[in-house]
């Protein structure tokens, strides 16, 4: 008995030390995963492109778009329209999307501001995006005015509908427990009522930064002398797909990035959530 309690002791030890690498495996393969189906489909693109099954005229090749934005970055001319379509749609996003959160907010804490303000909210958000385009040009020229305010458009409307429906679903019984321990209102709504509401917020901001997107391109191919979006309106002009093709990822690289970084804050703020994440 005395020569076998130690070894009972010591094998726990040694399984605590070495949990196996089946974990790091698990860990290693989640990372992977999410970029798996894009790796796959750019792979097949290109093989595709080799083996000539697809016209590389119409449909340039991974490689040749790949060669197009390296010459682009090398020159300089890359940097540049993203700088400007970055500016304008962090500043687009920053004024639509701030005053989405702030009437959103309003509405959903006060009946009066729905009763006199959504109604208005609701018809303009059915107005197509594409048909103002030419009447805001009209009111405003062809500087930064109108791809601003398209830019805000597209960034608005998410923003202030989950605002709003996030505050009006807050369960009723946390603002009773806030009410039944002393809080006033603005600490009601600071520490119940917002925090309650900011999944529902966040989700509004990625759709929002995606919205923003589709505001910028159409702004930018209707009236920009700089930015992404001249630059596949260019691409159209020269007949160059491979210029187009190149726009378009970077977009959606951009684009992606970006939802991560909300998807990160997400994960920041609300740590603390004991939600279902899936199977």
């Amino acid at each position: 008995m005395m020569l076998t309690a130690p070894d009972s002791r010591v094998e726990p030890a040694a399984s605590a030390q070495h949990p196996g690498p089946s974990k790091e495996r698990r860990a290693w393969f989640g990372r992977l995963l999410p970029i798996t189906l894009p790796v796959l489909l750019v792979v097949t693109w290109q093989v595709a492109a080799q083996l000539q099954w697809i016209d590389t005229v119409l449909i340039p090749s991974p490689q040749q778009v790949l060669q197009t934005l390296v010459e682009a970055a090398g020159d300089g001319s890359l940097w540049e329209n993203a700088q400007a379509s970055l500016l304008r749609w962090g500043s687009g996003f920053a004024i639509g999307g701030g005053l989405g959160i702030m009437f959103g907010s309003l509405v959903g804490l006060f009946r009066l501001a729905e009763q006199i303000l959504d109604t208005t909210f609701q018809m303009l958000r059915t107005v197509p995006h594409l048909g103002l385009m030419p009447l805001l040009i009209l009111w405003l020229g062809l500087g930064e005015s109108p791809k601003l305010v398209m830019v805000g458009l597209a960034s608005f409307f998410p923003l202030y509908l989950n605002t709003m429906a996030g505050i009006r679903n807050v369960d009723r019984k946390l603002v009773e427990v806030g009410r039944v321990h002393g809080l006033g209102t603005v600490e009601l709504l600071r520490r119940v009522v917002l925090p309650a509401a900011l999944p529902s917020i966040l989700v509004g901001a990625r759709y929002g930064l995606g919205s923003a997107w589709v505001g910028l391109i159409v702004a930018e191919l209707m009236g920009a002398t700089s930015g992404l979006g001249f630059m596949l309106s260019e691409g159209q002009a020269l007949s160059r797909v491979d210029i187009v093709v190149g726009g378009l990822i970077i977009f959606a690289i951009a684009g992606k990035l970006v939802d991560v970084l909300v998807r990160t804050a997400e994960r920041r703020f609300l740590h603390s959530r004991d939600t279902y994440q899936g199977v």
